[in-house]
């Protein structure tokens, strides 16, 4: 037996309990992993509360890292003792998960576990944001929301990295701190950023807005765009966006939607192992600062949630077995 996190049945924090559950065991092309981290991501409060549609009872968790204890018939690329991360893998919220092989990502020598765990999710995500969503080219500008999350601090030292101007939204005087240390150019708070997104930048409006706020700033996402600039939607964690009329995107300067996700950027093991190393390496290197903002015992996933849904987290929120 081994201790996991279980939800019986939809609701608050509180029905993330530890409980003794049989040890998984892999299946065909399947890896066993000993979970050394485990990253806490905002969509599981949602599937938690039952709003995204999962089977209770309900091991939340997609993505970890931890060491390769066990394999599955035909799988030949894996050794036990290998050390692997994934943002695809199964109720990670435990001390065992499973994971498909072909979603595994080797885990460079030097890196650490609890680093590795941080990043598949938003690393990948801050990945195809700048790569693929919107090719950035040197010189561009473009505005980030919450620049003191997870994502967003990543997002902001990507960018920096291609030669970008960066604008971002936070919410209170830490986070602005945060933000800066990223590489930020210019942090702002959210009451008027339309307006100071175009001030910045002499009335002509940004290339690109990353936004995973949702419902609260997609509005003034749109006003702060240049002619033909990108809003790049990809999450809502202030709420859905009611739906748009397209005649809103003529009306702004012929601009461009798009509401991307990072399952659809993962499509294959090539496209997996390009994004992966490449976080993996920059992070490994010291290009890429990972901020792992708090850690919990596994058993205190409650904690986690709490904290996340509270808005009271930078950074990463890890569980720790």
């Amino acid at each position: 037996m081994i201790n996991a996190i279980v939800a019986a049945a939809p609701g608050g924090p509180e029905v993330l309990v530890s409980t003794a559950v049989e040890k998984p065991q892999p299946g065909p092309g399947q890896l066993l992993i000993k979970v050394a981290a485990t990253g806490v991501n905002f969509i599981e409060t949602y599937q938690r509360q039952g709003i995204y549609n999962v089977p209770f009872p309900f091991t939340p968790g997609d993505e970890a890292a931890g060491t390769v204890e066990g394999l599955g018939e035909g799988v030949e690329n894996f050794a036990v003792g290998d050390r692997v991360a994934t943002a695809e893998g199964y109720s990670a919220y435990a001390e065992y998960m499973v994971v498909d092989a072909v979603k595994a990502l080797p885990v460079p020598d030097g890196l650490d576990l609890d680093a590795a765990a941080a990043l598949p999710l938003q690393g990948m995500t801050a990945h195809y944001l700048v790569n693929s969503s919107f090719h950035v080219q040197p010189g561009q500008t473009a505005l980030v929301h919450a620049g003191a999350g997870g994502v967003g601090l990543l997002l902001i030292q990507l960018l920096k990295a291609k030669g970008a101007q960066v604008i971002t939204t936070v919410s209170t005087d830490a986070k602005a701190e945060l933000a800066a240390s990223a590489g930020a150019d210019h942090v702002i708070r959210y009451s008027g950023f339309d307006r100071q997104a175009r001030e910045l930048t002499s009335g002509a409006g940004v290339d690109v807005v990353y936004d995973g706020v949702g419902r609260d700033t997609f509005d003034g996402s749109l006003a702060s765009l240049r002619i033909r600039g990108s809003l790049v939607l990809f999450g809502a964690a202030s709420g859905p966006v009611p739906p748009v009329d397209p005649q809103r995107l003529n009306a702004g300067g012929s601009l461009f939607l798009t509401r991307p996700t990072l399952k659809h950027h993962l499509l294959n093991p090539q496209e997996r192992l390009w994004r992966s190393s490449e976080v993996f390496a920059a992070a490994l290197e010291g290009t890429l600062s990972v901020r792992i903002g708090a850690t919990y015992p596994l058993a205190s996933a409650a904690d986690a949630h709490r904290a996340l849904e509270g808005r009271a987290t930078t950074g990463k929120v890890l569980l720790i077995p």
